[in-house]
């Protein structure tokens, strides 16, 4: 139910925020790194200005548990995902939200948003065309207990694309930062690699020993991090 952070230099917590009425399952830091989103089972999602702790808005529509968060590049956007089966996506400077998404047949576990460099990719897949403005998207990922993923033009609320493959519910997905490559984490026991201008699953590794319940990229090196329930975290080199 709270929110701690924390100085790596010393590893002491410098900052404990309350708020929350319920378990808390997903925080982000805002791309400008002065506030934090987080969300919960209490069906919200809250923004915290760090320096003071004080939460500065509440976003509310979801009707069940919030399971992630997460802001877009420039921070004018968040997108959150629930076990009501909907992604929604917000307006941050006015809490509206702008888009309900709601093609998955079961919770939604995890959302990603598609970097600027997957745009050309995209367009190219999906067939769309540029927008009379010319700027295309934005765009997002989402996963899913009903074991897909779905691509989303967040601009018409349209699903571009469902991507089959994992066996269990998918707990985790991202693009490669080159932007052509979706990953994706399951809780088959497998991370996957996914070619989705073909819309098909290149690679399927056998991850871990359990559950492959997170998934992320490593900032500046060529490495993906899994973690699982099976208690390691692996990394695993981008080649």
């Amino acid at each position: 139910m709270t929110i701690k952070l924390w100085d790596f230099q010393g590893f002491e917590c410098i900052r404990t925020m309350h708020g929350h009425d319920h378990n808390v399952s997903s925080v982000a830091i805002m791309p400008n790194g002065d506030y934090i989103v987080s969300a919960s089972r209490d069906k919200t999602i809250k923004m915290w200005e760090i320096q003071t702790g004080y939460c500065v808005k509440t976003f509310t529509g979801h009707r069940e548990w919030v399971r992630m968060v997460r802001p877009n590049q420039d921070g004018t956007l968040i997108a959150s995902c629930s076990n009501d089966q909907t992604v929604r996506v917000w307006v941050v400077a006015t809490k509206e939200c702008k888009a309900e998404l709601r093609e998955h047949e079961h919770v939604v576990e995890c959302i990603s948003w598609a970097p600027e460099s997957s745009y050309s990719t995209i367009l190219e897949a999906t067939g769309s065309e540029t927008k009379k403005s010319g700027k295309p998207g934005p765009f997002l990922l989402s996963g899913s207990r009903d074991k897909t993923i779905k691509m989303w033009d967040i601009s018409t609320g349209m699903c571009l694309m469902t991507l089959v493959g994992h066996d269990n519910w998918v707990r985790g997905v991202l693009f490669h930062s080159g932007g052509k490559f979706i990953l994706s984490c399951a809780d088959d026991k497998t991370l996957r690699v996914w070619d989705y201008k073909n819309k098909r699953c290149m690679k399927t590794l056998n991850a871990h020993e359990h559950f492959v319940t997170s998934l992320d990229f490593h900032k500046t090196a060529p490495y993906v991090v899994t973690g699982s329930v099976d208690q390691t975290v692996k990394v695993w080199e981008c080649r």
